[in-house]
């Protein structure tokens, strides 16, 4: 079908997603005159994208007609519907309308069942930053699809570094294969930089991405571990780190939401007597049981009544940062309220 739906938080992914869209149906010597992209949150401008995405090509290729960002699938006035209704079936096969949002459709409304039977709908949301076994596995692949071999323990550093931030990732990968181009390929492999690594092919390790990788996510986490030990110190170090280094305040507070959840899951299933770890990592959401071992280990010595009293703060931490509480200054009065409860 000719009408795609794109939705979801991971805004670098719709973006390559149209571009692919983008090479797949235009003519770049037409392009000026078949594509159109219109803000797809005034009735005004979907009514002119249903009007362009009707008018026949001109000349070589076929027309893609883009309402950005649109509300359709959140809101829509009954006369909108009725000409929705009116111009979806019809949809020519050489114009292609596409409708993307980054908020999740409404699939009790009449326009998104009706834009759901004709259109070709994707998701494009963010992995959990706490499930790592499945960011481990998105690094693995991105990794795969650039041509930058990498060590097990490698792939693991990156993911915990870049988190679910999939533009960082093949930001940093790129960076990563210029790097190793010029200090692993072997000269006669130069010039096909981006065939796939053979098995005796040298790999990046933990040391390289250390060095050429910005470890955000990865401070936050460790972040995460001086607060339950008590390292004011340290912890208050992170912090001014991770701002030099434009970490978002609310990223920085989702990724110890989300340490301390896991945390406070495993330990309450100790403190009840569950000791079948695959029912503690479906109950803690972590894909591999083999790390509740571990993540059982950081929690050896806490109590389940310290780490609920954690997320408390750190809910008034993020609610005290969207109200627009000077940054850094509230994340270090918080942060030295936690490592005071450990």
């Amino acid at each position: 079908m000719p009408i795609y739906l794109y939705w979801g938080e991971d805004d670098f992914e719709i973006d390559r997603a149209v571009v692919q869209l983008q090479q797949q149906i235009l003519n770049p010597d037409w392009q000026q005159f078949n594509y159109h992209k219109l803000p797809g949150d005034r009735k005004e401008t979907i009514l002119e994208g249903l009007n362009q995405v009707m008018t026949p090509v001109f000349g070589m290729g076929e027309r893609l007609v883009w309402l950005a960002e649109t509300n359709l699938c959140q809101q829509c006035s009954d006369d909108l519907l009725i000409e929705l209704q009116r111009t979806l079936p019809v949809v020519p096969d050489t114009s292609h309308l596409l409708l993307t949002t980054s908020k999740k459709p409404d699939s009790r409304l009449k326009v998104t069942k009706l834009i759901k039977e004709y259109a070709q709908v994707k998701e494009f949301t963010l992995i959990p930053p706490w499930e790592t076994d499945r960011l481990i596995t998105k690094v693995k692949e991105t990794a795969q699809t650039k041509a930058v071999p990498l060590t097990s323990k490698a792939i693991e550093l990156l993911a915990d570094s870049v988190g679910n931030n999939t533009r960082q990732l093949c930001n940093e990968l790129d960076k990563l294969s210029l790097y190793y181009q010029d200090h692993h390929q072997p000269l006669d492999q130069k010039a096909t930089a981006y065939a796939p690594a053979s098995l005796s092919t040298p790999c990046l390790g933990e040391a390289e991405i250390a060095s050429l990788v910005i470890c955000n996510t990865q401070n936050s986490i460790k972040l995460a571990e001086a607060i339950i030990a008590g390292k004011t110190a340290t912890a208050l170090g992170l912090i001014s780190d991770l701002i030099n280094l434009n970490e978002p305040p609310l990223k920085i507070v989702a990724t110890l939401v989300a340490k301390f959840r896991t945390w406070l899951v495993i330990k309450l299933m100790e403190e009840t007597g569950n000791r079948d770890n695959k029912l503690i990592a479906e109950a803690a959401e972590i894909g591999n049981p083999f790390r509740v071992k571990y993540l059982q280990r950081e929690i050896a010595t806490l109590s389940s009544q310290q780490l609920i009293t954690a997320l408390p703060l750190l809910l008034d931490l993020e609610y005290s940062l969207k109200k627009g509480a000077n940054s850094l200054a509230t994340l270090q009065t918080k942060i030295i309220e936690l490592c005071c409860l450990f």
